[in-house]
């Protein structure tokens, strides 16, 4: 089980790594194994989502900087540590076809929503759609992973706001195909991301989000 073998990783040299740093891992852990012994999509999604987000947030003082370039500046920073690209492996090897079907789907497309509710024009939604894909089959075809990262999760970053927002039915027949493909990717990317975490201990992941206080 891939939060056992972490977990007690994280145990044989948490003495010697950062506060910070353990507390990311700590927290993310924590949130992976409860994502694993969910049995329904919808809660297995959510809490995988909030083992990413333990992994990577970081305090924003600056209200311009975007969660999607918190996630995309960490996608480029794993990238350059994962020497045994595990993330190429799972990228190029175990989820090419579900990343592909995740990249057509509209419904996933923050844009698309935004044409629904007459913020942007229907020729603007489907330039912007055609133009987001076509990136993201030139970063595929260039196998720059960093950037198939960062479109790939900010569709599940949209699907992730349908369901938390209350736009999503529990349980609903509707979303099924990108929820699964979805709870594949982040079950298989966590550990992927907390084993980069765990080899580069000094590499600077940033200060934790609400820190641990002691009154």
């Amino acid at each position: 089980m891939a939060y056992l073998e972490l977990k007690n990783a994280h145990r044989r040299v948490r003495d010697t790594f950062p506060d910070t740093l353990n507390l990311r891992i700590h927290r993310a852990l924590s949130w992976f194994n409860h994502a694993e012994q969910m049995t329904d999509l919808d809660s297995r999604f959510i809490f995988y989502w909030i083992a990413f987000n333990a992994a990577y947030a970081q305090n924003i003082s600056d209200a311009s900087e975007s969660e999607s370039k918190q996630y995309n500046d960490f996608f480029v920073m794993l990238c350059s540590l994962d020497k045994d690209q595990h993330i190429y492996t799972s990228l190029w090897e175990t989820f090419p076809q579900a990343i592909r079907v995740l990249l057509n789907n509209k419904y996933i497309f923050q844009p698309f929503w935004d044409f629904q509710n007459g913020q942007i024009s229907q020729d603007a939604f489907l330039t912007k759609f055609s133009r987001a894909n076509q990136t993201a089959i030139q970063a595929l075809s260039a196998k720059k992973d960093d950037k198939v990262l960062g479109v790939v999760f900010s569709r599940l970053y949209t699907l992730r706001n349908q369901i938390v927002h209350g736009g999503a039915t529990w349980n609903s027949k509707i979303n099924r195909h990108q929820l699964r493909d979805g709870c594949a990717i982040l079950a298989q990317m966590i550990p992927i991301i907390i084993r980069i975490m765990l080899a580069n201990p000094h590499s600077d992941w940033g200060n934790s989000n609400y820190p641990v206080i002691t009154p």
